[in-house]
């Protein structure tokens, strides 16, 4: 039992059953216990690899395609460029590296990184030593300015409610006790008007999630693009509407129980594209597109052979991989997509359709 599981467990004995948001909250940010809150979970000595730990190409194209959404909004000045969940700072740095030589790009922004784990905001200044980022604690909290901003893998970390519908309404998976194990129940099954929208889509038994953390960033996002110009790439795992089950955990690159030694997995869920991009009005919001697609429309292939020209051997064969595992529809490739958010008078985004 660790000793998150034991503070968690003490919890429901006083307080009665947790929500599923609550649980992931706690197990990921928890102060002294917190999954993110204690380790750098990355690469292969972590729990799990993201796109831009395979290969600088990932990062590059993204850095690319946001220096040029910025020129296509007439190059301004006093912007804003931002990631939000950075990391190791990767991604960031390869997108540094690459827009480097865009004329005026790194004079007209500063760089803002939302950052909530201080063992990865220590990574995360060692990548960026040359580049004077600040931190924040939320995305609400990034200066005024056109605001350029890419989100890897950040919105499925956020905390999930889970909801099962029933014959007279909707019953909220909840986290309670047997003996000392956790484990799920269920509330009493109400009426909720904000899930009325998926009732035509669901039968009873059916299970949706709801992230209302994910719908506050969204929104902060469109609302701030729309007024004042830039541009979000959001590229996470999940599809247009959520239905089904999709909380996991993971450990040392395996899946696990997401209720066995919480403060000790990554607990992640499936985006829902949709609630995103409804609350991102005012901006207008591209098609969801599969990140394989959209890695292949900004040029990955041409930049991967580039890249083979310099390699032979054991090299060769790893940057090959690294390609098909970003793009390919078996791998990377289709599980993941990508949201695009920009303001409404704007030139499409690189790699999207409006």
């Amino acid at each position: 039992m660790t000793p998150l599981h034991r503070i968690i467990a003490g919890r429901i004995a006083a307080e009665g059953p947790m929500s599923v948001a609550e649980y992931m909250h706690l197990s990921l940010l928890h102060p002294d216990h917190g999954y993110y809150a204690t380790r750098d979970p990355l690469g292969r000595a972590g729990d799990f690899v993201t796109a831009p730990e395979i290969s600088q190409m990932f990062g590059e194209l993204i850095g690319l395609a946001l220096a040029q959404a910025w020129l296509d909004q007439g190059a301004p000045s006093g912007a804003v460029l931002a990631e939000l969940g950075p990391g190791r700072g990767t991604l960031m740095a390869d997108a540094l590296r690459a827009t480097a030589r865009v004329p005026g790009f790194h004079a007209a922004v500063s760089l803002h990184l939302v950052e909530a784990s201080p063992t990865l905001r220590d990574r995360q200044a060692e990548a960026l030593s040359g580049h004077a980022p600040t931190w924040h604690d939320r995305v609400e909290a990034l200066p005024d300015g056109p605001l350029f901003v890419i989100a890897n893998e950040f919105f499925d970390a956020l905390p999930i409610r889970q909801f099962q519908r029933a014959e007279s309404g909707w019953r909220e998976r909840v986290i309670g006790l047997e003996g000392e194990t956790l484990a799920f129940g269920g509330t009493e099954a109400l009426p909720r008007t904000d899930l009325g929208h998926r009732e035509a889509d669901t039968r009873p038994g059916d299970l949706v999630e709801t992230c209302a953390p994910g719908a506050a960033i969204a929104a902060a996002l469109g609302a701030r693009i729309a007024a004042e110009g830039g541009a979000a790439l959001l590229i996470d795992y999940g599809d247009w509407r959520s239905l089904g089950d999709t909380l996991q955990a993971v450990r040392a690159h395996e899946t696990a129980d997401p209720l066995v030694a919480p403060g000790e997995a990554d607990l992640t869920a499936h985006v829902d594209f949709e609630a995103l991009a409804a609350a991102a009005a005012p901006a207008r919001v591209s098609r969801l597109t599969p990140q394989g697609v959209f890695l292949e429309r900004l040029g990955i292939t041409a930049r991967a052979q580039a890249l083979a020209a310099g390699l032979t051997g054991e090299a060769l064969t790893a940057h090959v991989a690294a390609h098909r595992r970003l793009t390919h529809p078996e791998e990377m490739g289709t599980v993941f997509k990508v949201l695009g958010i920009a303001p409404g008078d704007a030139p499409p985004l690189p790699g999207l359709d409006t």
